[in-house]
């Protein structure tokens, strides 16, 4: 009964207090209205809240982590060279089309993080069938190696993680 009336207790609570905060008053009128805000909002909008998560290896999370960091940190260093010196480019910018195995809703959010912070990389697009992923690359030489990369360093972790 109260998982109905309130599906995200702490959404609830930090509505009820933003409400409050934001009119700078503890009226019995606002009082009402928090409350109000604080049962409807979240009762439509429990649709749009992800799956709930639950994490199967917490080590391979560690091991993903520090991979993202190493990762992120190389690219920083690519992205400076392709930026500071033209003349060391060794490819020119393309799109690849990575096939994905990866069907959870929560590890592809956590991959399209991913691709996104790593400087040089962004995520263009996901078909409708999840299945394959369009990433743009600051430089792509070999296609065929930057889609392994994602596969094994990104979405075997991912996948033992989530699914």
């Amino acid at each position: 009964m109260i998982r109905s009336i309130f599906p995200a207790p702490l959404l609830s609570v930090a509505l009820f207090g933003m409400w409050l905060l934001l009119n700078g008053s503890l009226s019995a009128g606002h009082l009402v209205l928090a409350l109000l805000v604080a049962v409807i909002i979240p009762v439509l909008t429990r649709g749009l809240r992800p799956l709930p998560v639950r994490i199967r290896k917490p080590g391979t999370v560690l091991r993903l982590a520090l991979n993202v960091l190493i990762d992120t940190s190389v690219s920083n260093l690519a992205v400076s060279r392709f930026l500071a010196f033209k003349s060391l480019r060794r490819h020119s910018s393309g799109f690849v089309h990575i096939p994905l195995e990866l069907r959870d809703p929560n590890a592809l959010a956590v991959l399209a993080v991913i691709v996104c912070i790593t400087p040089g990389t962004s995520w263009a697009e996901l078909s409708l069938d999840r299945s394959v992923l369009l990433l743009h690359a600051l430089e792509v030489g070999d296609p065929q190696e930057l889609i392994d990369h994602i596969k094994t360093r990104y979405e075997r972790p991912l996948m033992e993680i989530f699914e």
